[in-house]
């Protein structure tokens, strides 16, 4: 390995004007920085695949033994400071987590049906005009994802010290201090708004494919996430960590329909009906280390000059057979869930939905992430604060704005201190 100094990569803080010229020319700097490392490209990638396909190995071992790959943890067991240190392990090698008892059933059903009452106060249905966006465009729901934010029970969800105790758990996976700098706060984390999902008994959908969320081209061409990626762009693979935050909170991202301005470090929902496995639920690939796979994968030389395996703005991250089918190998569902139980995966995390017909039961959730407190997000906060006085929809999703004049929109002076830390507000 050489000492020398390698060679500087060129970096784009907002998207470039061509694309294609950019890719060519991040794709060459990127090639020739390994090079200089005294390691090829090919090599690299190469520790990389035989580290990921051990861990591919395993889940498939698993999956053919009958057996669920994703650890469960009680929350009573987070509460309590009493989760057994090889389950702790193996959610850091997993980097996924089902939470059992998060909420209480009881809790999570009512919820369900105040929801229900809540967008049928206002007219919801007499005035939903489609989808606002084609992130879910091919589940066919008419609607599945429900473009509310501000009702009681995702606020009462959200701000709840349950889960302000499940985010801390999910937080300290990650390193938040490195580099001499810390990068965030693994104890508060910002209040992140999304939506809900409710999926009828007797539905069909397409599900969703395969993909990730955490950018697009930036996650190679923007200088933090240069950064963050250091060790994978330095021919030092092996000190890459899919746990560390250095220089995530600060990265610059390229604006598009499918971007979150936040930095999460896990995503999430909370099951707000009991749904079965089998019953187009949630599937990844639960392997964290396999971002190492795909960030390296666009620069072997059965990719075109011009292309990043089909990553492009506005569109999020693909992951499939064409360029990663090691990965599609392990690809896991998540066990059977009750109502109050959340599921969380690592955002760097492949991640689908399976489709379904005639689906057994309801299917709803509340899509609810870890974000903890950083520079991003407390920026991000601003927008949230001005979204959540107006009723309107926050700046990351689709100018829908239903909730606007709903006069039983959850207020400002209901907030607990969570709330009120997680917008920013102390």
């Amino acid at each position: 390995m050489t000492t020398q100094p390698l060679p500087t990569l060129p970096h784009w803080e907002t998207e470039p004007e061509d694309r294609a010229a950019a890719t060519r020319e991040i794709k060459a700097a990127l090639r020739a920085r390994i090079a200089a490392s005294g390691r090829t490209v090919e090599e690299v990638f190469a520790a990389v695949e035989d580290k990921v396909r051990v861990e591919v190995e395993q889940v498939e071992a698993e999956l053919a033994a009958g057996e669920n790959p994703w650890p469960v943890v009680q929350y009573d067991d987070i509460e309590a400071g009493t989760v057994a240190p090889e389950l702790l392990e193996k959610i850091r090698r997993r980097g996924c987590a089902i939470v059992r008892g998060h909420f209480p059933r009881e809790q999570a059903q009512e919820w369900d049906s105040r929801i229900v009452e809540y967008v049928e106060s206002n007219d919801f249905f007499e005035n939903y005009r489609g989808p606002g966006d084609d992130f879910f465009g091919t589940v066919g729901s008419k609607p599945e994802i429900y473009p509310i934010y501000w009702s009681h029970p995702q606020m009462e969800a959200r701000t709840s010290p349950r889960m302000a105790r499940v985010q801390a758990f999910l937080n300290s996976f990650w390193t938040h201090e490195s580099e001499g700098r810390t990068w965030f706060d693994p104890n508060r984390d910002s209040l992140y708004p999304d939506r809900i999902r409710r999926r009828p008994p007797g539905a069909d959908s397409g599900g969703l494919g395969t993909h990730l969320d955490p950018g697009t081209i930036d996650l190679w061409m923007s200088e933090g996430y240069q950064q963050h990626f250091r060790h994978l762009f330095s021919g030092e693979v092996e000190k890459y960590d899919p746990w560390d935050a250095a220089y995530r909170t600060e990265a610059a991202q390229f604006p598009g329909t499918t971007m979150c301005s936040a930095f999460r470090t896990f995503q999430g929902w909370t099951a707000l009906s009991d749904m079965a496995h089998d019953q187009g639920v949630l599937h990844t690939v639960p392997i964290p280390h396999a971002m190492a796979y795909l960030m390296l994968r666009p620069l072997l030389e059965d990719v075109p000059d011009d292309d990043m395996c089909g990553v492009r703005p506005n569109q999020v991250f693909p992951a499939n057979e064409q360029w990663h089918p090691l990965l599609m190998r392990a690809v896991a569902g998540i066990p059977d869930v009750q109502a109050g139980d959340s599921v969380w995966w690592h955002c760097d995390m492949i991640h689908g939905v399976d489709p379904v017909t005639d689906q057994q039961g309801w299917g709803n959730v509340m899509y609810i992430p870890a974000a903890p407190w950083c520079k991003k997000n407390e920026d991000y906060a601003d927008d949230v604060r001005k979204a959540f006085r107006g009723g309107e929809s926050p700046s990351d999703f689709p100018e829908e704005h239903y909730e606007v004049d709903w006069q039983n929109r959850y207020r400002e002076d209901e907030l607990n201190e969570v709330g009120r830390r997680g917008m920013g507000l102390i």
